[in-house]
């Protein structure tokens, strides 16, 4: 691909715009808005753990329950693993000219390597995430298990409800690292189709991210 100004400003706007987008629901989430998905979602965590907590014999429903979302969170840290494995290989002729040549880096530093490593970067922020979602749903795990009303439970609850705050929220950023991979493709694959993908994208994520809590 030829390095042009025009292809560097697709490149950058399709990535200021994801930034962007990320940025504000950031903004939004520290006044503590009830109506992000994200931060109803945490609560509902909290709430059914104290909910499960309270009930003697539960200990099989929970670890069950858990388990099955650390099997979520391990499959996608498979996917993003498969992905970047698959990105360095296709990515390796280009990162070899540019980084291994003896002459100037800048002249080989296209906006398609650029994207590249954009890419790269995306699927394993994917990947630390997702693997980091299934310790804390290990962890969890092991405290759920404890019988219902034990000291031991008790002395551990507590942790419990940090560990699966904190796994919600990795597993979800996990989740929207490999959503957002599409419009980077998108710009590789034609630099115009970038901007216009991550408007796309933005647009499906705003409705996700949006929480409508349900009539009574």
């Amino acid at each position: 691909m030829v390095n042009t100004s025009s292809t560097w400003l697709a490149a950058l706007l399709t990535v200021v715009i994801l930034l962007g987008y990320e940025a504000a629901l950031v903004l939004v989430q520290r006044r503590g808005t009830a109506r992000l998905a994200r931060s109803a979602h945490v609560g509902l965590r909290e709430e059914w753990l104290a909910a499960i907590s309270e009930q003697r014999g539960s200990e099989i429903l929970a670890v069950q329950t858990l388990r099955n979302s650390l099997m979520s969170a391990t499959m996608t840290a498979s996917t993003a693993v498969l992905g970047l494995i698959g990105t360095v290989t296709l990515a390796a002729p280009s990162l070899h000219a540019s980084f291994g040549a003896d002459d100037a880096i800048a002249a080989h530093f296209t906006a398609r390597l650029a994207l590249e490593l954009v890419l790269m970067s995306t699927l394993f922020a994917s990947l630390v995430c997702s693997v980091m979602a299934v310790r804390y749903y290990n962890h969890a795990g092991f405290i759920a298990s404890m019988p219902v009303g034990s000291d031991e439970r008790l002395r551990w609850t507590a942790t419990a409800s940090v560990y699966l705050r904190r796994a919600g929220v990795l597993y979800s950023w996990g989740l929207r690292h490999l959503i957002l991979v599409a419009p980077i493709l998108a710009s590789i694959v034609y630099p115009w189709a970038g901007p216009v993908a991550a408007a796309a994208v933005i647009v499906v994520l705003a409705g996700f991210d949006r929480f409508t809590p349900a009539s009574p």
